[in-house]
């Protein structure tokens, strides 16, 4: 016979045992160059749990989120601000500050970049996610992102 101790002590570690193997590893993200920088500790406070339906994911670096397992939406604060650009910029209003985001075409992905904030956010989103819905997902990430201070530089 077990004692009452030893097989609650089983009885646990077998209740346990699902939660621990269910926990996920990090994403490897790479961080930013200026993923140090203290106003990206406001932006990361600020950024949404969920993104898209998406839960959040852990990490491997500072100043990195991520969403979804299969096909993850990444971000990183603390890229290169862009410099003056003819590049389309698509504008994203929120209650708390406009928005501007450059929008690459890589192929497969979206890649969007603050533009006018430094430090600067940049947020890759598959395409397989967000197809037609960027600007939905972009909106979610807007207002922690409006949290960098402006740097001078407006979309044209």
């Amino acid at each position: 016979m077990i004692p009452r101790p030893a097989a609650a002590a089983a009885v646990l570690a077998a209740a346990a045992a699902p939660l621990l193997t269910g926990c996920a590893s990090p994403l490897v993200v790479d961080p930013a160059p200026y993923a140090a920088d203290v106003d990206c500790a406001r932006v990361m406070l600020a950024m949404p749990e969920d993104l898209g339906g998406l839960p959040g994911q852990p990490t491997s670096s500072q100043a990195t989120a991520a969403w979804g397992e299969e096909y993850p939406l990444v971000m990183r604060c603390g890229v290169e601000p862009p410099g003056p650009t003819t590049d389309e910029c698509l504008s994203i209003e929120t209650s708390a500050a406009t928005v501007d985001w450059l929008v690459i075409d890589e192929g497969g992905t979206w890649r969007t970049v603050t533009f006018g904030r430094s430090p600067a956010v940049e947020l890759v989103v598959p395409k397989e996610r967000a197809q037609d819905a960027l600007g939905d997902v972009l909106a979610e990430v807007s207002p922690a992102a409006a949290l960098a201070p402006a740097n001078g530089l407006e979309c044209r």
